[in-house]
């Protein structure tokens, strides 16, 4: 008995120090890496095969063309890996739980729903992109999605403890997670609306 605890408790304490308590369960991994996953190719399927005339048309001059919408989509994706690179960077803040609000459920459910409108920042206009064409956008939010995959799919992080608070107001980085696939999911609808105009190009 003493020579199997003399092989059970190291083998325990490993197992203890190797996976962290904190990181998030195999069903939250799944949901962040299928919606990520999805939306994603949500966001190539809608332009694939579109003419110039339709990514550049414009319902009014206060919308957004499809071309525009993707370019709003990749800088987004960059500023927010950012905003959760920086928070996991933090020491943990969970006091800071309590000030969030929503599930995990009703943050894609906010950031998908378009009929709740939202002016974004500056910066963030198709128009103050680095992007000079459809392509490079396309090219950078493939690269920016997919290393983000891979790190849902690893990471041990502790992805609940860590809090940001932005305008809609404060979310995990679990969340934060979420947002961004969610995010890309709205523009997504936004470029099915463009289509759907009247005035749309049909070819």
């Amino acid at each position: 008995m003493k020579k199997l605890a003399f092989f059970v408790i190291p083998a325990f304490l490993f197992l203890a120090f190797t996976f962290p308590k904190n990181s998030i369960t195999d069903k939250e991994r799944k949901d962040a890496t299928d919606l990520l996953s999805k939306t994603e190719q949500g966001v190539f399927d809608v332009v694939k095969g579109l003419s110039d005339a339709q990514l550049k048309y414009k319902p009014a001059p206060d919308r957004w063309s499809p071309e525009e919408c993707v370019k709003h989509i990749a800088v987004t994706e960059q500023a927010l890996w950012q905003m959760v690179e920086g928070t996991l960077k933090q020491p943990a803040n969970p006091e800071k739980r309590s000030e969030i609000k929503s599930t995990d459920e009703q943050v894609v459910n906010m950031i998908e729903d378009r009929s709740h409108k939202v002016k974004t920042a500056e910066k963030f206009e198709p128009q103050n992109t680095s992007f000079k064409t459809l392509d490079e956008a396309l090219a950078s939010f493939k690269s920016n999605r997919e290393k983000l995959i891979e790190y849902v799919k690893a990471t041990n992080d502790d992805l609940r403890n860590h809090v940001a608070t932005l305008p809609p107001g404060s979310f995990d980085c679990y969340q934060m997670i979420l947002f961004i696939g969610a995010h890309s999911n709205r523009h997504t609808q936004q470029i099915n609306e463009v289509k759907a105009d009247p005035g749309y190009p049909k070819n």
